[in-house]
């Protein structure tokens, strides 16, 4: 791939629909200021004082995000929500990015999941300094009424799409959006409409999806196959894919990112990075980067040439969720042209 194809890339993109199943989360930084906290009159601990309050849609919501960026025609999200007031942030922020929420389901028998992130300001600068997260996930299984809400709407909507990505974000088996029904739906629609390219991401059931591109980052095809990539990189990539009847984008942080297309395995380099970098939402940069490449008509290996280029604008933006436009992927591609693209 070269500047010119990677332009041709960047450009079909801007006319690619794309359908976006799985969790949204709300993202929550608080930015705390240490010098002005107080001690509570009622407990005599310390209080943190909140001086500023960062939202915006997470985990589903930041493929999303990174799909607006690269300017995606139509992005629509699949999932279901709280009627609560995190669901509320989540909805607004979404439809200000041009997502059509239709089919992001509303419902008070579940919560919004939210990661809800403490920053501790430093002092002299405007550096933060991340403390513990505050989680809130449904720890039940999803609703019969709500998964029967979602198998509709994705069956009946499949088609509609040039590329659907799946983003599995819930550990607990059946808790989140991404249920076994849906999974097997996925598995038989990308059988039935095969020129629907579909990206699936999970952090612990990558081995349960059929029949779609799968993108496990390295320790996640460690578990999955039982293989540990120090002793064979190559027969972990292949037996992921044998086992789940799919292409594999599997990424390597640092070491890039390796693809298998079901006989030839490529392996992208990752650029040079700074000593000061901030790797949070990389994955779903790459995962945005690489689904809509497919969308607009891109090989495996290209898609992961892109993917790389993207991931390395996102985790040079300090203290965010970064993302990576067209112009900005293009600049990055000029500057490493000779390590990541051809003559």
């Amino acid at each position: 791939m070269n500047i010119c194809r990677l332009e041709e890339i960047l450009e079909k993109i801007l006319k690619t629909r794309i359908l976006v199943v799985g969790d949204f989360f709300l993202d929550q930084y608080w930015s705390i200021d240490p010098l002005i906290s107080e001690i509570s009159l009622e407990t005599e601990l310390e209080a943190h004082q909140v001086v500023e309050v960062r939202l915006s849609p997470g985990a589903a919501g930041t493929v999303t995000n990174n799909l607006a960026a690269l300017g995606v025609q139509e992005i629509s999200a699949l999932g279901c929500i709280g009627a609560d007031g995190n669901g509320f942030e989540v909805s607004r922020r979404l439809k200000r990015q041009g997502v059509g929420i239709d089919m992001l389901f509303s419902s008070g028998l579940i919560n919004t999941p939210a990661y809800t992130k403490p920053m501790f300001r430093q002092p002299g600068g405007n550096e933060e300094e991340e403390g513990n997260r505050f989680d809130i996930k449904n720890q039940g299984p999803l609703p019969p009424t709500l998964e029967e809400r979602l198998l509709e709407a994705l069956e009946q909507n499949f088609s509609r799409y040039d590329a659907v990505t799946v983003l599995d974000q819930v550990q607990e088996k059946n808790s989140g959006v991404v249920t076994e029904k849906i999974i097997r739906l996925l598995a038989d629609l990308a059988i039935k409409y095969p020129e629907i390219k579909v990206m699936a991401d999970s952090r612990t059931r990558i081995s349960e999806f059929r029949n779609v591109l799968i993108k496990p980052n390295i320790m996640e095809a460690s578990r999955a196959s039982g293989i540990n990539p120090d002793e064979d990189l190559p027969g972990l990539v292949m037996e992921i894919g044998r086992t789940c009847r799919s292409r594999v984008l599997m990424t390597r942080g640092s070491e890039g990112i390796t693809t298998w297309d079901g006989s030839e395995l490529v392996t992208c380099p990752a650029l040079p990075a700074s000593e000061r970098i901030d790797i949070v939402g990389a994955g779903d940069s790459v995962t945005a980067a690489a689904v809509s490449s497919l969308a607009a008509g891109a090989t495996l290996a290209e898609a992961a040439r892109l993917a790389v280029l993207a991931s390395n604008v996102t985790i040079h933006k300090i203290g965010t969720t970064g993302t990576a436009g067209p112009e900005e992927i293009l600049e990055k591609a000029f500057q490493y042209q000779h390590l990541c693209l051809d003559a």
